[in-house]
């Protein structure tokens, strides 16, 4: 797949404020594009454009990061607009009170609600390839990779089946997916549906790079179809319950789009 011009791509985007989401005077949260980094990362370049940065500057203040999402996915993400601020919402991720929901496009027919109970490591994960990173987990005893629980619900909204001959199927066949992951792990989404051999489109890492080709020559849309859409949690300040939603992103919205108009052009058989 040729792939097109990230830096490109992201660059333009920031040439327009970014979507502000909430912002009161503890957090603000922001609209996160597929392509764009959360921060600086030991695989970031030294001239690549991110998120925190491009953030500050829109708002000319200092911000604190939370969490974080993949670099491919797009979606919600928030930031404290002072350290206690980060503190306390970054402990109701750690506990799990911070409801998560994503929405996905993946390989094949998912049919109903699934639990996807299968635990994973850790070894990957970027942290540990830094030498602080290192150090925290020789200090625990660590030797290779742990293997932690990991817990995502998917349930499936809308199934597509086109005209597109895949590998050695003659047609091919998309569930698009909400996604509820009850746990944090590194990749977790990706790797759970990986593993249930129902990966997302667009996914270049823990995806079908046959089905990526075939579904980019269909419709022109590049990006991997993950977008964390809604984040409900209580604040730790005001104690208000707050449910912060975002759109699934314009690529993706086409990419359905092109689906939809392919089942009506091409009945399957």
């Amino acid at each position: 797949m040729a792939e097109p011009g990230w830096q490109d791509f992201i660059e333009e985007f920031l040439t327009q404020p970014l979507r502000l989401v909430f912002q009161d005077e503890h957090y603000v949260a922001v609209f996160k594009p597929a392509g764009l980094m959360v921060h600086r990362g030991p695989r970031s370049s030294a001239h690549e454009p991110f998120l925190l940065q491009a953030l500050r500057d829109q708002l000319g203040t200092y911000l604190y990061p939370i969490h974080r999402l993949d670099r491919p996915t797009a979606g919600l993400v928030i930031f404290g607009l002072h350290r206690d601020a980060a503190s306390e919402l970054g402990q109701l991720f750690q506990s799990r009170r911070v409801a998560k929901h994503y929405q996905a496009l993946v390989r094949g027919f998912v049919h109903g609600t699934i639990a996807i109970d299968h635990p994973l490591d850790d070894q990957v994960d970027d942290w540990l390839t830094t030498e602080a990173g290192r150090e925290s987990n020789a200090s625990v005893g660590g030797s290779g990779p742990r293997s932690l629980d990991a817990l995502t619900e998917i349930r499936a909204l809308e199934q597509f089946e086109v005209g597109w001959p895949t590998a050695d199927f003659p047609t091919s066949r998309f569930t698009l997916l909400e996604i509820q992951p009850h746990t944090g792990r590194w990749h977790q989404i990706r790797r759970h549906l990986n593993h249930i051999a129902h990966p997302v489109i667009g996914d270049h890492r823990h995806g079908d790079h046959r089905w990526n080709q075939r579904f980019f020559d269909s419709t022109g849309v590049y990006r991997m179809l993950l977008t964390s859409m809604r984040l409900d949690f209580r604040h730790p300040f005001t104690m208000e319950p707050l449910s912060l939603w975002v759109p699934r992103g314009d690529g993706f919205d086409e990419a359905l789009r092109c689906l939809r108009d392919a089942v009506q052009r091409s009945p399957v058989p």
